[in-house]
């Protein structure tokens, strides 16, 4: 049985990976700051409760993971926080800072030490964003983690391709849930607008006028480490509708 390791995985995007790997036969393990989240993980998902920042207890996880596991055959490096909402002038360095940490910085940390559990075959899989590749107006930490990711993916799959292993990023678009709800809050309030104007601005700002949900990503990530995917590496792939317009405004 293959075995899958994802970064916040209790909630959101990578909980929808948890079922999604669970149901192509997977073992999945997941990761969270959420306590109470690991706690109602449904049965046959292994969770444990660490900060993807914390790189003494990620060390550990993951050696825990090859101890119990033997390997892994995917990780999902999917931990990330939206960061604070203000202009650049007014960006708090703490806030900054926190966002790269989680964003960048837990990304690094699931990488460095995953990756001498991963054999030739295997899958490594970053959350970017399409502010990853548009920027973010009001979001700079976040827009520039999720830019640094995408190259961290790519000298990634450079350095780890000749090992067989692949290494790509899914970089969702606006995603329905709780997160992107209170982003629409905190952009609308920014810009003002109000948060329904905000998320019909995003929805209208798509090719297929829609958001995208958790399932489209989590449905990504497992054919991205499928064998019908064999070839593909070193590729940010959005999943969002076609952005045509990346900054709605009133």
């Amino acid at each position: 049985m293959k075995r899958a390791f994802i970064t916040a995985g209790a909630a959101g995007i990578g909980l929808a990976m948890a079922h999604g790997f669970a149901a192509a036969g997977y073992r999945v393990w997941v990761t969270d700051v959420d306590a109470a989240a690991v706690a109602a993980l449904p049965d046959g998902l292994w969770g444990t409760v660490v900060d993807v920042t914390d790189e003494p207890a990620m060390a550990a996880l993951l050696s825990q993971v090859g101890a119990e596991w033997g390997g892994l055959d995917v990780v999902c490096c999917n931990a990330g926080i939206k960061g604070p909402t203000a202009p650049v002038a007014e960006m708090p360095l703490e806030g900054w800072r926190a966002c790269l940490a989680v964003n960048l910085d837990g990304a690094f940390l699931t990488a460095k030490h995953a990756i001498p559990l991963l054999g030739r075959g295997a899958t490594m899989l970053f959350t970017s964003s399409t502010a990853g590749i548009y920027g973010f107006p009001y979001r700079s930490p976040y827009a520039a983690a999720k830019w640094a990711v995408i190259g961290l993916m790519k000298t990634l799959a450079m350095e780890l391709g000749q090992q067989g292993i692949r290494v790509n990023a899914i970089l969702p678009g606006s995603v329905n849930g709780p997160r992107i709800d209170r982003v629409f809050a905190d952009e609308a309030a920014a810009k003002g607008m109000t948060p329904d104007a905000m998320r019909k601005g995003y929805e209208d700002g798509t090719a297929l006028r829609s958001l995208v949900d958790a399932a489209d990503i989590a449905n990504m990530a497992v054919f991205l480490a499928s064998d019908g995917a064999r070839l593909v590496s070193g590729q940010a792939i959005t999943v969002d509708g076609f952005t045509i317009n990346p900054d709605p405004q009133v």
